[in-house]
């Protein structure tokens, strides 16, 4: 893989993560019916088939992707899911300029992207939701960068963080959304979000590295 990440990268990146959310679905569903409606994977599985029934022909630029990306997402998908991943890619496109990003202007989109999230939900670290997965992905991403990583190196070192953050979610009380109601029951389950989360991480390390 090239040291720059193209507009056609992340648009395999996105039909990438369709694929491993059509792949998982039941499971994500599993997942939410634990602690949640039930509902995760059904409705990120058909949010995500809108989106890449745009992208035929694709967008030109890094900007128009995520803005089709993030509005099909906020308009097609039920429930905190929809407004919450749609907000990450909206916020993605206007900090990713270059069709040709390098490891550094890629971490920095996502972190925008992660802020927007973070922003919208109100959730932190430890709260058992998606940002347990994210969170620790971008650090490890800016770690990765610093080291000399490129893009390839650091979507791995990322999506290898996302999963242990995921894996951490486990024996959390929840503190945000449907599971939070849930009170001392939520703990011990996987959190559905965190999950999901994973798949977009690993689909990104999947494209990246596929191009190597």
């Amino acid at each position: 893989m090239s040291r720059a990440v193209s507009t056609d990268d992340l648009v395999a990146w996105i039909r990438a993560f369709r694929d491993a959310v059509q792949q998982h679905k039941d499971e994500l569903t599993r997942l939410d019916s634990e602690i949640g409606d039930a509902d995760h994977g059904s409705n990120m599985a058909r949010g995500l088939d809108a989106v890449v029934a745009k992208l035929d022909p694709a967008p030109a630029t890094p900007a128009e992707l995520f803005k089709t990306v993030g509005m099909t997402l906020v308009s097609s998908v039920g429930g905190a899911s929809g407004p919450l991943y749609g907000t990450f890619f909206l916020r993605m496109g206007p900090a990713l300029a270059s069709d040709h990003a390098d490891a550094a202007a890629l971490g920095a989109a996502l972190r925008a992207g992660v802020d927007g999230v973070v922003a919208r939900g109100k959730a932190e670290l430890g709260d058992k939701t998606m940002i347990d997965a994210l969170a620790p992905a971008l650090d490890a991403w800016d770690t990765a960068v610093t080291d000399g990583a490129d893009p390839a190196g650091a979507a791995r070192a990322a999506a290898e963080a996302a999963a242990r953050g995921r894996d951490a979610t486990e024996p959390l009380v929840a503190r945000k959304g449907r599971a939070s109601y849930l009170g001392e029951r939520s703990a011990g389950h996987l959190d559905p979000g965190a999950t999901s989360a994973t798949l977009l991480l690993e689909a990104l390390r999947d494209t990246l590295a596929g191009g190597a």
